[in-house]
């Protein structure tokens, strides 16, 4: 999933949570009243505080309280639960993570609701006050400053960014060794806060108004050496918000929604790990503040990478420094959902185990390891903040995430629950079938057999654990794979068809069936970009290098291009695309649509299955279309595109470059044929009468979008901007309309009759020029200074467009005079006059 930018880098949305383990506390429901403090079963009469308004502890916490040991001690005396916190632990900083236990029946909107996900997280830490007053901070790292010489910001900055206190308690008693104090937590947890719960941007998507209190309470609290997991159960009315497209289903608005709620407060590390620095040459996610200390002329946005702490043994340093490779001291360990079908678990084992030949490139072995949740052990919990776990989601949402929780400190990744909905296997099954079908011949039905559809389950588990290691999507992974290597079953072998498997790049659809392509190498896999991309963030350093990290990306990726990074934000750069293959999208596409026209007649054949009707056809139709409107999508893209490759001053070359004159023109002439030229292949008969789908809408949209991106004032002042720099050798905003128009309006000059599917495109491309007039101008190009030049460029970009539909007027009413086709002449005097009444009121 897909984070905030800020600038250059990426704040990760730290995703994860815990539930509440199975032998805890019973629910107890939330009192109206405190109740009375009794020992000895309440015979005993209550002394008077003590100076101060302390209590003796044993009155606090009386022999017959429930205890649970570990970060802090929590005590559970009737109803009510008690926090018995050490001094050593006062000031330290906490990670609170909310989840949803179990989801609210209809409860769900989108990719939001179901049971696992994560609704909130925080830090905080608690410090004593004034009058035996134990007071909550909320805890924010967004501007920081070490330097508290005479000189330095940090006095400046603290003033400047005084924590919040969100909560207040009073100490009920001092610890028993009186290094500690005891707290009641009850109530503050009873209440809808914003440190626990529900966020309020979550509270929205899920439609959640105020919280029922009678309808609410503590299930249970459990205290680990590390973390503590607080339960509760929560009931919330919901709100009209529901029925803004959110969601069209379930409870109706002003019913009661329950939810079972789970929160981690996690330690974190009192010495937080040492930092590796993001470098978007690399595609790590990233957690940032403002450093007051970085610049001293200035401020600098500091940004490191995260990723788990991984260090070696005391005994194994020397070791590991001479190139050994030795066990970290906490290997990286994932367990199976314990709801997981069993037949899928050695699938998604392996997908976690796939990624130890990376970890090994950084001089680790057994640093990830997958493994089935513990059974019958009451200590072992999905919810547990110490375990990292892929949770199974019985869920018709066709997708996996693989979110994580970090230390804003640092960087370092805490924690993981991988989400894995139950309906990712229909979204696998239909990319493989339309992209690979006519190579596999087990891909040619509805229902695969189990051992392809684990694999297509191992894949996606290591693209997701991929994520969870810190790594972004790699976009830009497969364009620098030459198209003609994918059809080579050697070099396939060695390298895969992409050389990372956090590209969108999902099967092998350019290889052909002459090609005798082995299954393996139509499948992503851990490439050499992903170990790459391993070593650098996992290499283990004592202390961080910038420069050696810095000369290691020029050495390592200038001798090897297929370690590139090409970043998934990037709209202008035609290599960062998803689920595109090779180096060229016109060759690829190519080769794609060859298999295409092998499925389409074969599909009535493969969809069909006994007693069902013919819902799989249309499904898997409607992926063929989508899949070859992708080709065209990927081959529009060039036109206009500017490719962008960050480098440091070290390095040579260029970081601005735009796509040579050649392969643009090269991507129209595909566009010309594939596209616009009518692709009748597409339009089956048998498949329309038995679906209603292919029909000239389906058409019509395809080419809508393409004109859509072709005729917009983004691609004209790309190409306006390509020719300010490039002059002659740029492809022109005025050459790209006029081939456009040689092609959609072939019919013009040639006096043939325009059918039903050209005449359909010809009114789209028209209306895209009327709307493209009457369009604010765009804006520039992004890095571009918005300057008076920029505005003349735009202007320019006017200009020619309507000197381009004055000049396609012209010849429209020249071929209504020579035209003898009725329903053609009708056609072009209506976009006569539509031109006419856009270029009278334009002027």
């Amino acid at each position: 999933m897909i984070r905030k930018v800020k600038q250059c880098f990426f704040f990760s949305v730290a995703l994860s949570g815990l539930l509440l383990c199975s032998n805890e506390l019973t629910a107890q429901a939330r009192p109206t009243t405190a109740p009375a403090d009794t020992t000895n079963g309440g015979n005993r009469t209550m002394r008077p505080p003590a100076a101060g308004g302390l209590r003796p502890y044993q009155e606090v916490v009386p022999a017959s309280a429930r205890t649970d040991k570990g970060m802090f001690s929590v005590h559970k005396v009737s109803e009510r639960y008690l926090l018995e916190i050490p001094d050593s632990l006062l000031g330290r900083e906490i990670l609170v993570v909310n989840r949803i236990a179990k989801s609210a029946a209809g409860g769900r909107a989108g990719f939001m609701g179901y049971a696992g996900d994560m609704i909130g997280e925080n830090v905080i830490r608690f410090a004593k006050g004034p009058n035996n007053k134990l007071f909550l901070y909320s805890v924010s790292h967004q501007e920081v400053s070490k330097d508290s010489s005479e000189n330095g910001m940090y006095r400046s900055v603290m003033n400047s960014n005084l924590q919040p206190i969100v909560a207040s308690f009073d100490i009920k008693a001092l610890a028993k060794d009186s290094a500690g104090v005891v707290i009641d937590f009850t109530d503050y947890i009873n209440t809808d806060n914003d440190i626990f719960y529900f966020e309020a941007m979550t509270k929205r998507q899920l439609s959640l108004g105020m919280m029922q209190p009678d309808k609410s309470f503590i299930s249970g609290m459990k205290s680990f050496p590390q973390n503590i997991e607080i339960g509760t159960v929560r009931t919330y009315m919901r709100t009209p918000a529901q029925q803004q497209g959110q969601q069209s289903f379930g409870p109706a608005t002003g019913a009661p929604a329950t939810y079972e709620l789970n929160s981690s407060l996690v330690l974190l590390p009192k010495t937080p790990m040492k930092p590796r620095y993001f470098d978007n040459r690399v595609g790590y996610f990233a957690t940032g503040f403002v450093d007051f200390d970085a610049n001293p002329q200035g401020v600098k946005t500091t940004a490191m990478i995260t990723r788990w702490r991984l260090e070696p043994k005391a005994e194994d340093i020397e070791k590991y420094k001479r190139g050994e490779l030795v066990e970290p001291k906490n290997p990286i360990i994932y367990y199976i959902d314990p709801a997981t079908p069993k037949k899928w678990v050695p699938y998604l084992i392996q997908g976690v185990n796939d990624w130890q030949a990376a970890f090994e490139k950084a001089g680790w072995k057994n640093a990830i390891i997958a493994k089935e949740a513990p059974k019958n052990d009451p200590e072992w919990s999905v919810e547990d903040a110490r375990h990292n776990v892929i949770v199974y989601k019985p869920s018709d949402v066709a997708n996996a995430s693989g979110p994580h929780v970090h230390d804003p400190r640092s960087g370092e990744i805490m924690e993981t629950h991988i989400n894995w909905y139950h309906n990712i296997m229909e979204l696998v099954h239909n990319w493989y079938m339309v992209q690979v079908s006519p190579l596999d011949p087990k891909a040619r039905s509805m229902q695969f057999d189990d051992e392809l559809m684990g694999q297509l389950i191992r894949f996606v588990s290591s693209h997701e654990v991929g994520h969870t290691l810190g790594l972004r999507h790699n976009f830009g992974s497969s364009s620098t794979v030459p198209v003609e290597k994918l059809r080579d079953n050697k070099w396939l072998t060695e390298h895969g068809h992409t050389p990372s498997i956090m590209d969108y790049a999902r099967f092998n659809y350019v290889a052909q069936p002459e090609d005798n392509i082995d299954r393996n190498n139509l499948f992503p896999r851990i490439g050499e970009y992903d170990k790459w991309a391993i070593e650098w963030g996992y290499r283990w350093m004592p202390e961080e290098q910038k420069e050696t990290l810095n000369n290691w990306i020029i050495s390592k990726t200038t001798a090897n291009p297929y370690l590139w990074f090409g970043t998934e934000t990037d709209a202008n750069d035609p290599r960062g695309q998803n689920e595109d293959l090779g180096d060229n999208a016109m060759k690829a596409g190519l080769y794609g649509i060859k298999n295409l026209k092998r499925i389409v007649p074969n599909l009535i054949t493969w969809t069909k299955e006994p007693t069902e009707g013919y819902a799989s056809l249309r499904e898997m139709y409607t992926e063929v279309t989508g899949q070859f409107n992708r080709y065209m999508g990927h081959a529009a893209k060039n036109i206009g595109g500017i490719m962008t490759t960050p480098k440091t001053v070290e390095e040579n070359g260029s970081v601005i470059e735009f796509v040579s004159k050649a392969k643009q023109k090269e991507a129209m002439a595909f566009l010309q044929e594939q596209l616009f030229t009518t692709p009748t292949w597409l339009l089956d008969k048998k498949i329309f009468s038995l679906t209603g789908a292919g029909d000239m809408n389906t058409i019509a949209n395809m080419q809508n979008g393409a004109l859509g991106r072709l005729l917009s004032n983004a691609t004209i002042s790309k190409l306006l901007l390509f020719e300010s720099v490039h002059g002659a050798q740029a492809y022109t905003a005025k050459e790209m309309l006029d081939e456009l128009k040689r092609g959609i309006w072939s019919e013009l000059k040639s006096a043939k009759a325009i059918d039903i599917y050209r005449r359909n495109l010809q009114k789209l491309y028209v209306e895209r020029l009327i709307a493209l007039t009457a369009e604010a101008p765009a804006a520039t190009v992004p890095g571009a200074p918005n300057t008076s030049a920029a505005v003349s460029k735009m202007n320019d970009g006017l200009s020619i467009v309507k000197g381009h539909m004055r000049t396609l007027l012209a010849e429209i009413k020249a071929a209504i005079a020579t035209s003898s086709d009725p329903l053609t002449k009708l056609h072009l005097q209506d976009l006569a006059d539509r031109l006419t009444t856009s270029l009278d009121t334009k002027k």
